[in-house]
């Protein structure tokens, strides 16, 4: 990994081409790979309920070849659990789900699923699966966190990038002040959602982030450019604003 902001790059939609086919490729995990070589610092995939892009299979192919860490992106529900129990990825960061949902539409809730979710994040932890919880940038949400005891969180960029002018000023703000008490409280902050190269600037520069997940943006850029030189590309501007 570099020492500074890291990038993880979500590979799920090389998975939606390939399965629009039903054909072998493009290959999800020959992606990765060269994501890897390009700059990322690793990869993330989500292995939904409905298989819609990302196989189990990818996720076997994923554990056993990366020379990178692999971020398991899941719901929190028992046959995820083991899942990644079975693989044992470097982190599993736990994401809200909805079938009728075309990608994780805001964050986990954290607080009001705080019963449900506490076992599981024991579980992960024990295991040796460093568990994330993909929530919006607010306090209870940061503060369900840390009494979850999960080390780290990743803070929902989607409004961030769909808003414009005062409001996504305010937006950045929210994202700042959570980044901001996950670190006074002991947790890593991540960020990640509709990053684009036009605004990934302002959030790269939040000191406190540790690392963004980019996948959509990076998968559909590479259709003109190559993968290699978006993820590297990428890669320059989130240096850039550190």
């Amino acid at each position: 990994m570099t020492g500074g902001l890291r990038l993880g790059v979500n590979i799920d939609h090389v998975a939606t081409v390939r399965n629009a086919r039903g054909a072998g490729y493009p290959d999800p995990v020959r992606a990765a790979l060269l994501a890897a070589e390009a700059g990322a610092d690793g990869i993330t995939a989500h292995l939904r309920e409905d298989r819609r892009h990302i196989t189990d299979d990818d996720i076997a192919r994923l554990s056993a070849e990366l020379p990178v860490p692999l971020n398991l992106e899941m719901a929190a529900t028992d046959e995820m659990l083991a899942v990644a129990l079975r693989h044992r990825p470097h982190a599993a960061c736990i994401v809200p789900e909805k079938r009728e949902e075309r990608t994780t539409e805001g964050g986990l809730d954290a607080a009001g699923q705080f019963d449900h979710l506490a076992p599981m994040v024991a579980i992960l932890g024990r295991a040796g699966v460093r568990v994330s919880l993909f929530i919006e940038p607010a306090a209870e949400q940061v503060d369900a966190a840390r009494r979850l005891g999960a080390p780290v969180v990743e803070l929902h960029t989607g409004r961030y990038c769909h808003l414009d002018g005062a409001a996504r000023s305010d937006e950045l703000r929210r994202i700042v002040d959570a980044a901001a008490l996950a670190a006074k409280n002991g947790i890593e902050s991540h960020a990640g959602h509709g990053l684009t190269f036009d605004n990934v600037a302002a959030i790269a520069a939040i000191p406190q982030l540790a690392e963004l997940n980019i996948g959509h943006f990076l998968i559909g850029e590479a259709i003109f450019d190559g993968l290699g030189a978006v993820v590297a590309r990428m890669r320059a501007l989130m240096d850039m604003a550190r």
